[in-house]
């Protein structure tokens, strides 16, 4: 089998749209949830988000692909641009030996809750032609195979917010097998429109002041978006064509609870970690951070801890586990790949993200969470968690380069 590295990596994020910008906001823990702009949210009763700032897609794409891209292919585009320039690889000359997999929760809804305004709101009778291009969920796979060159095998993986991470640890398979050379893999999503919103407000796991995972304080979750994109390759091809490094993928844990559409379930997240860590032959002791799944609502942290405990046995307290979604949302199908990309970021410039707005400690929740401040500390192995709606879980494992 082989091993395989991240040579590339490309960020859209609340926290920046570059590699050095997310590291700056990660070391400082800024946090970019606020008051939302991109929306009405007169009748919303969750008027928050972390919206993606200074990001302008007419200077990104010229003006006969930009009417084909909606928001969440814009942002896939745009950072496997970046991980693609970072990486140096000439994806065109392997063809059919590079793959693109990209994890997406529910692809062009922006598109779709314009189409729907226009149909139901204002009686039109007819929507835009480019209607279903922009909307399917594979889209922005799509546009990263055909601008790359990219013939391999191209699809999208949808399972939630663990999405990113099913679509990143396919990706590794693939690669780790031989069955391809390269991939181009991640995550993305851009769910911050107004039917959205209302959706999730209905659930009642939304918070309407600020996300706090593992606070005893904790009212719930708050939206994010974006797009995690990483070029994943043999480390031997890496190496002979003297690439640069970043990490490399250790391992990978997928499990499904098989119990609510809902509520998680500690011990299919415990079964997840405990895969990962087999398939990396790593040992408990031997992880430094979790960057967990940590979404700030009353049932996912404690649910999660029970599952960390499950997995590390006595070496959880050992442990730092944080939530960067404190400060970045949560951005459903592509949270993964925004974590990994957090993960990967804060591993190479030597510091644990913090768990932003941290209030008090909850005794359901007894773990090292990083709390408010990042910790200047070197680390050599990390996991990064995915849970999901529907019992899916999807865990990673990566390791100091």
């Amino acid at each position: 089998m082989n091993r395989v590295v991240i040579t590339g990596l490309g960020i859209i994020s609340p926290l920046g749209n570059s590699a050095a910008e997310m590291e700056t906001a990660l070391h400082a823990g800024r946090v970019a949830i606020a008051p939302l702009t991109s929306v009405p949210t007169e009748t919303l009763a969750v008027k928050i988000g972390a919206e993606v700032k200074d990001f302008d897609a007419a200077s990104q794409f010229d003006d006969k692909k930009l009417p084909l891209l909606d928001r969440c292919a814009q942002f896939a585009l745009a950072a496997a641009r970046q991980a693609v320039t970072q990486s140096g690889l000439d994806l065109r000359a392997l063809g059919a030996r590079a793959a693109v997999i990209i994890g997406s929760g529910v692809g062009g809804i922006t598109t779709l809750d314009e189409c729907f305004h226009r149909l139901y709101g204002e009686g039109a009778k007819r929507t835009h032609p480019f209607t279903v291009p922009k909307l399917m969920i594979s889209a922005a796979m799509s546009h990263i195979s055909m601008e790359n060159g990219i013939t391999g095998p191209s699809f999208t993986v949808a399972s939630a917010c663990a999405s990113a991470n099913h679509a990143i640890g396919v990706a590794y398979q693939m690669v780790k097998s031989g069955a391809v050379t390269a991939a181009v893999t991640g995550g993305t999503e851009a769910p911050l429109t107004y039917g959205t919103l209302k959706g999730w407000e209905a659930l009642r796991v939304m918070s309407a002041e600020m996300c706090r995972p593992f606070s005893k304080n904790r009212s719930g979750m708050v939206l994010g978006e974006g797009a995690g994109i990483f070029v994943i390759e043999n480390r031997d091809h890496a190496v002979a064509r003297g690439a640069p490094i970043l990490a490399e993928i250790a391992g990978f844990g997928m499990s499904s609870d098989a119990s609510d559409i809902v509520m998680p379930n500690a011990g299919g997240a415990a079964a997840a970690m405990r895969a990962c860590l087999e398939d990396a032959g790593l040992k408990p002791d031997e992880v430094d951070y979790i960057n967990a799944h940590g979404t700030g609502t009353p049932a996912n942290d404690p649910t999660e801890t029970k599952a960390i405990r499950a997995a590390f046995g006595p070496y959880a307290d050992k442990l730092a586990v944080s939530s960067t979604k404190s400060m970045h949302g949560h951005a459903l199908g592509a949270a993964g790949a925004i974590e990994l990309a957090a993960t990967v970021i804060a591993m190479n410039g030597g510091f644990i993200p913090p768990t932003a707005n941290f209030t008090e400690p909850d005794p359901a929740c007894d773990l090292d969470v990083v709390p408010n401040s990042a910790r200047d500390k070197a680390f050599d192995v990390a996991l990064s968690n995915s849970f999901a709606f529907g019992g899916h879980n999807a865990v990673l494992a990566v390791r100091r380069a």
